[in-house]
């Protein structure tokens, strides 16, 4: 039990992610079928639909937006500053996530690249934003792909040519899918940052204490 209550945050989190990750794909495939059916084509089981490109764009055009609201938002908050928000560092004042691990004591459990020094401690310092930024590019590689794949089939019904995903690249329906989830992320990032200033949920990290003045910053 004191496994799950240390970590209950991240599996409470993959739980949700599956159950609707889950949904997500049943419901696609019916949905999926629906239109074949319309069209007087053949419906495709479940692991068949896990190829199409339907659900690949439907996927990875929703994660890259995803991937790129935290990328941007953890650089944006290494420069930026809201005074008053809970989710920004205090302005003028110094925070712990500035200090050059290069100038810390080496403790037992110092992480190792911080011991190693060198590279991997240029990586290890910056390896959040890596990750998803690396996340990012996949995403959108694998809706290049998806996407590609489901606007093929569309043009090809309509008597035109197939795109590739390099070609898919470059038309106006991949940006319209990127920008229609890339707008809502830092919609709610910018609300969750402005909101935090005056707003309060007991108990959350994600705010500052209840009594708190609103324009003390709690970063």
């Amino acid at each position: 039990m004191r496994f799950f209550r240390e970590h209950g945050l991240f599996w409470a989190n993959a739980l949700l992610f599956v159950v609707f990750f889950v949904g997500m794909v049943l419901t696609g495939n019916a949905t999926y079928n629906s239109d074949q059916e319309e069209h007087g084509q053949a419906g495709v089981g479940l692991v068949q639909y896990l190829g199409t490109g339907d659900f690949l764009e439907a996927t990875f055009e929703n994660w890259e937006s995803e991937f790129l609201q935290m990328g941007s938002y953890i650089v944006l908050t290494v420069f930026l500053f809201q005074r008053g928000s809970s989710e920004s560092k205090t302005p003028g004042e110094h925070a712990p996530q500035d200090d050059d691990p290069r100038n810390v004591k080496v403790k037992a459990d110092t992480p190792w690249p911080v011991k190693r020094g060198g590279l991997v401690l240029v990586l290890y310092e910056n390896s959040l934003l890596i990750l998803f930024t690396l996340l990012f590019l996949a995403s959108v590689a694998l809706h290049a792909v998806g996407g590609s794949e489901a606007y093929s089939a569309d043009q090809v019904e309509h008597g035109e040519a197939a795109v590739t995903p390099l070609q898919y690249l470059g038309t106006s329906q991949f940006w319209f899918e990127s920008f229609q989830n890339w707008q809502s992320e830092f919609m709610v990032v910018a609300l969750i940052v402005l909101a935090s200033v005056y707003l309060r949920q007991r108990g959350s990290s994600q705010s500052k204490p209840v009594a708190m003045a609103h324009q003390k910053t709690d970063g």
